[in-house]
């Protein structure tokens, strides 16, 4: 299945996600921006369908950032504990497609995981296994209050 890529301006992406990742590290590297890259997903139940919302944040070393998000809708039933290690495994599907270019260009990167590091929270539940499955895959893992990607960036489109 073709994944829709756009900017958070809603700019779509023509090509593959992989080689505008390409492209926008040339340019970065050539305008002399140091970058680190956060990947997360989000996601809300509708109804019978669970919206989710993927974000690849490109953070410059003191001067801003940039996003591209997509989205997907899917009509099946998850529990909470289920769709909160669904996020995680599509945050890594586009950590594992891009970690090729991220490494050539010396770019740090960071999985980030919409779970809750309070015991109190009901996505607390899958904590320990999205730890294990992304640091499993060699990626840095952060969790909430410090997975922006994921809690704030595509938050802010899956809702």
């Amino acid at each position: 299945m073709k994944q829709q890529w756009r900017r958070l301006d809603g700019r779509t992406i023509k090509g593959p996600i992989h080689e505008e990742v390409r492209h926008v590290l040339m340019k970065e590297k050539t305008e002399g921006h140091q970058l680190k890259v956060c990947i997360g997903t989000d996601s809300q139940r509708k109804g019978g369908e669970i919206e989710f919302a993927r974000a690849i944040v490109f953070i410059r070393k003191g001067k801003g950032g940039f996003m591209y998000i997509n989205n997907e809708i899917i009509k099946r039933k998850m529990s909470i504990r289920q769709r909160m290690l669904e996020e995680v495994a599509r945050s890594i599907d586009i950590a594992f497609a891009l970690c090729d270019l991220l490494i050539a260009f010396n770019v740090h990167m960071e999985v980030h995981a919409d779970i809750n590091s309070d015991p109190k929270f009901k996505s607390h539940d899958a904590l320990k296994e999205a730890m294990g499955c992304i640091m499993g895959m060699g990626f840095v893992f952060k969790a909430k209050p410090h997975a922006f990607a994921s809690s704030s960036c595509a938050n802010k489109v899956v809702q």
